[in-house]
């Protein structure tokens, strides 16, 4: 078993909603089962699915992407918007890969997304990685996301604007959403790690993006990245 848990030595705790109830007992019974990690509760829809994480705030919310009553993502929606519940992080679960889902998702304010038949040590990874306040997005993810997007048009009518943003800071936004880490936006730029992480940090507050996965859509609904200097 992994050490799971919050940099304070508290267990993450972690709200299951999705509207399957052999796929909740399936994920309570794996984070049951891990040190450092505490259930506080599992609802069948997006409705009771809020009503539990505004009793509850748990660190991490797994939340299915097509629920009855309230999507997933009118949930996370209402999570990102509610100031009580600015610490709680969203994994969207899906059966389907990279879809419209998916983008709505991250567009809420989403921190990733898994399938539901992800092995269960990725499952525990990803629960590791968004308590710690990072995006569940590795570079191998965002490349492949970034691949769908370059697919399609920019949706500039509802992408904030890029004159909020200095210079160094839209090439920092344009490095990430080409999936490059801290360290490799600093050796691009040829300035140091803590430096990068400092202008993403700005960029990210600007846009009102709650983590680095936001900070993606942001680029490619701008037109601030597209197929053209997508490459690797």
């Amino acid at each position: 078993m992994s050490d799971t848990a919050r940099g304070d030595g508290r267990p993450v705790r972690v709200a299951l909603v999705d509207d399957q109830a052999l796929m909740r007992a399936g994920f309570r019974a794996l984070l049951e089962a891990e040190d450092g990690i505490e259930v506080v509760g599992e609802a069948a829809d997006g409705q009771r699915g809020l009503d539990l994480i505004r009793e509850q705030v748990p660190d991490v919310a797994l939340i299915d992407v097509q629920m009855p009553v309230m999507t997933g993502i009118e949930t996370t929606r209402r999570i990102a918007d509610d100031p009580l519940l600015a610490d709680v992080r969203v994994v969207i679960l899906t059966n389907y890969g990279l879809d419209e889902y998916v983008f709505d998702a991250l567009r809420a304010g989403a921190s990733g997304f898994l399938l539901k038949d992800t092995e269960p040590a990725d499952l525990l990874q990803a629960i590791d990685v968004v308590a710690r306040g990072e995006a569940l997005l590795s570079p191998s993810v965002t490349r492949r996301l970034i691949g769908a997007f370059v697919a399609r048009p920019p949706d500039r009518a509802t992408a904030p604007g890029l004159e909020c943003l200095t210079r160094r800071e839209r090439e920092v936004t344009a490095l990430a959403a080409r999936g490059l880490t801290n360290e490799e936006i600093a050796g691009h730029m040829v300035i140091s790690p803590f430096t990068a992480k400092t202008h993403v940090s700005r960029a990210m507050t600007k846009l009102g993006a709650r983590d680095r996965a936001q900070l993606v859509v942001f680029a490619y609904e701008s037109g601030l990245v597209g197929a053209r200097n997508s490459a690797d």
